[in-house]
């Protein structure tokens, strides 16, 4: 296996692994890094074209799982923001008439 796709088998597993703790901060870092050796396996010649292809798409499972979850919780913060507004609508309703 070559350098290029062992970083990126390597990054692809501490992606799981960030996505397991919730670590948005690494996921950001690792999305970095990845990018950066999926330009190097596209610039390297000497490449397994059938190893690159199923890294590519075991990479492209875990960016799938990634959108799901932040998805997720995206609407999950949307969800209580909008129980925030309305707690203080209530409240300013009640200090209105109160």
């Amino acid at each position: 296996m070559s350098a290029v796709l062992k970083r990126i088998e390597e990054t692809r597993e501490a992606l799981i692994g960030a996505l397991a703790e919730r670590d948005w901060e690494a996921i950001g870092q690792l999305d970095l890094a990845c990018r950066s050796w999926m330009e190097d396996a596209l610039n390297e010649a000497v490449l397994d074209e059938g190893a690159l292809r199923a890294n590519l798409e075991e990479l492209q499972g875990v960016y799938r799982q990634l959108i799901e979850v932040a998805s997720g919780e995206r609407q999950a913060i949307v969800d209580e923001m909008s129980q925030i507004n309305q707690a203080k609508n209530a409240a300013k309703v009640y200090h209105l008439f109160g």
